[in-house]
């Protein structure tokens, strides 16, 4: 736990997720470690310390009520305080055209009917954790990671009833995104989600590990317009359609897509083909088997459990 946070936090008696430390493509992210830490309750507030042009681990209090997205820009981790911290209407959205979104962390919070995107990664940024949230229905994406960002890492969070879960890549047409869009995603809970978990256009490896998809609607995971994706050791129950890739998904072109060692339960096929990089060749992770990934994301995944 950074020092000065425990010293604020023991004076104030609350208890507040603190990084331990980033994994996945994420690997180095720090965030606001060794900055000021600060507590915010109103939008106004986190929006000036989220979008400062100086390092802040910014703590949220409560249910903080926004509208349209609330920009972050580089060096700064937000963490829930406790089991109730709250973004209602808004959302973030890391890095402008002119002010990157970089080295952000962001834990412990619960995301509910965003007016747009829960969460955008946007413009390039680069070395975000997102990790240990929770995100229930709202207009657009509950999190979205784009044009050009990369390096990011989605673990231990909940999507409960959300439509349009990930979207991984901006759009079939913007090619600038190859290149860039190496992003891990593990012990994630899609319980009763419906499609983009996530939707992948052009990145590779994008590796999907130790998720649990529950009742899902229309698909799990779709790889796209050329994207390579490793789909392995996750948990399918009630999913018709597990994976879309080598013939394609709606409108967009075929993807990459190597699956193994998941388990289906009441769940259809797979849909896999070609070759892909190995995550491996990246980083180093420990795999759990997909038969015991329920009980584990079950017990761990959302806010409050850290």
């Amino acid at each position: 736990m950074h020092a000065l946070l425990s010293i604020v936090l023991m004076a104030s008696g609350l208890t507040a997720a603190a990084p331990t430390a980033a994994d996945g493509f994420a690997t180095g992210t720090t965030g606001g470690a060794g900055a000021p830490v600060v507590t915010v309750s109103t939008a106004a507030d986190l929006a000036r310390y989220a979008g400062a042009n100086t390092p802040y681990t910014i703590m949220v209090l409560g249910r903080i009520s926004a509208s349209g997205m609330i920009t972050v820009v580089a060096n700064k981790s937000i963490l829930g305080v406790g089991s109730n911290a709250e973004i209602t209407g808004g959302g973030l959205q890391l890095g402008t055209t002119t002010r990157p979104g970089n080295n952000v962390i962001i834990r412990n919070i619960r995301f509910t009917d965003a007016d747009d995107d829960s969460i955008s990664v946007t413009n390039g940024a680069h070395h975000v954790w997102i990790d240990h949230n929770e995100f229930g229905p709202g207009y657009d994406g509950s999190l979205d990671i784009k044009r050009k960002s990369t390096q990011v890492t989605v673990s231990w969070n909940v999507f409960r009833g959300t439509d349009k879960s990930m979207l991984l890549g901006h759009s079939d047409n913007y090619r600038e995104d190859i290149g860039y869009l190496r992003v891990s995603y593990h012990h994630n809970f899609f319980d009763g989600s419906n499609q983009r978990h996530p939707r992948v256009r052009f990145g590779e490896p994008v590796h999907i590990y130790n998720n649990y998809y529950r009742n899902v609607g229309l698909y799990g995971v779709a790889s796209t317009e050329n994207a390579g994706v490793v789909v392995e050791g996750n948990y399918f129950e009630n999913v018709a359609h597990p994976c879309h890739s080598v013939g394609g998904y709606a409108e967009s072109n075929p993807g990459r897509l190597v699956q193994r060692a998941n388990a289906f339960v009441n769940s259809g096929t797979c849909e896999a083909g070609g070759s892909v990089a190995e995550p491996s060749g990246y980083y180093g992770y420990q795999l759990d088997p997909a038969s015991s990934v329920p009980s584990l994301v079950t017990a761990g995944a959302g806010v409050g459990r850290i």
